[in-house]
């Protein structure tokens, strides 16, 4: 917490705004949106309401396709299914991790010829850092295709010298508990389309008519985010600068420590700069069970590492779905030899060398043995 956010929930308090109503949703939705370089924003319950109702406002339905990110979380793909469309996953590139051009191309020239073209393409801006647009827009583009930009982790991230979530016709954020900034839960929805924004509205709070009585039409969603969360939101929002400081610091400091270690930080592309949402690695080292002796060993420590995001076309759920890969397949690889370390922005000098020096340990065990 930056210190301002009990400010804002206090003024909630006191002007008995509580519901998903309010002034701090109001400044939420336009700090945000002023911060990103959009027009239009709608704070909702979460990332994964909002990519729900981009898709619903595209038309997915019923056996429609929807190319999506493979190497993502599962909150990227599941509305795909809650409009019971079919997902298709494109894999990463080497370069950005990032949803790779080549298998995009891929993914087009089959649903051609198929004729199953994708409603819409989610692109994921994976671990803060953003996705190539200069080449992944313009195959969209070329098909007619409408892009959500999945910016749930890369909040303040730049490419080319603009902000993540601007890229897309609809972009998406993510306040999790877990993101760089929170909101405890919630997300945001942001467009210059004036009339998607006020489409999704619509849709977010139940479908209610213009009608002096409850009047429904169409299905509607209690999706809308509460004053509350809103002020914590602001709050954080005015501090995330400083947020992305000290995850780069938390980041460069990770690389000094473990230069002399087989792995390899994630790739930072020339193009933006990323948030630094979390510091990732993957492994060289040929030792056959290296990455579970890693995760075994600060589970002792008590701290909580994590492997790479397991890639969606491998999972139990959508492994019946199409997938193109790049050319080898990066998203697989990326999950068997990568690790997520603890990154938090309030991260001390000691809590940095104490992971180090754990890390440093196991190769060292590791490599004797």
């Amino acid at each position: 917490m930056s210190g301002n956010e009990m400010k804002y929930i206090q003024e909630a308090f006191d002007t008995n705004w509580i519901a998903p109503l309010g002034t701090n949703v109001d400044k939420f939705e336009e700090e945000l949106c002023e911060y990103v370089g959009v027009d239009h924003g709608l704070a909702l319950s979460s990332g994964t309401a909002g990519i729900h109702l981009a898709l619903k406002y595209f038309g997915v339905g019923p056996g429609d396709y929807v190319f999506c990110s493979a190497l993502t979380f599962a909150g990227s793909c599941n509305p795909i299914l809650y409009q019971y469309a079919n997902p298709v996953f494109i894999d990463s590139e080497p370069e950005t991790w990032n949803m790779s051009p080549i298998a995009l191309e891929k993914a087009f020239e089959w649903a051609k010829k198929e004729n199953k073209m994708p409603k819409a393409v989610i692109i994921v801006d994976l671990y803060g850092q953003s996705a190539d647009y200069d080449l992944l827009l313009p195959i969209c583009e070329k098909y007619d295709v409408p892009v959500i930009e999945d910016a749930a982790e890369a909040l303040g991230a730049t490419y080319k010298g603009k902000k993540c979530g601007s890229f897309g016709h609809i972009g998406i954020f993510s306040f999790n508990g877990n993101k760089i900034i929170t909101t405890s839960g919630g997300g945001m929805v942001v467009s210059n389309d004036e009339e998607a924004i006020k489409k999704i509205r619509f849709w977010s709070t139940q479908s209610k008519e213009a009608s002096r009585y409850y009047e429904h039409k169409e299905v509607g969603y209690n999706y809308r985010m509460s004053n509350i969360c809103a002020g914590i939101g602001r709050g954080q929002l005015e501090a995330l600068d400083s947020f992305i400081r000290n995850r780069k610091s938390i980041n460069l400091e990770y690389n000094q420590l473990m230069k002399s270690l087989p792995i390899a930080f994630m790739p930072i592309d020339d193009a933006g700069e990323p948030n630094y949402w979390l510091s990732v690695f993957t492994i060289f080292s040929k030792h056959p069970s290296i990455r579970e002796v890693i995760l075994d060993e600060f589970e002792k420590n008590n701290i909580e590492v994590r492997s790479v995001w397991k890639p969606m076309h491998l999972q139990p759920l959508f492994q019946n779905y199409h997938y193109f890969r790049h050319a080898e397949d990066v998203s697989q690889s990326l999950f068997e030899t990568g690790i997520c370390l603890p990154s938090g922005t309030g991260m001390s000098q000691d809590d940095i060398r104490r992971v180090a020096n754990i890390l440093s340990e196991v190769f060292d065990s590791v490599l004797i043995k």
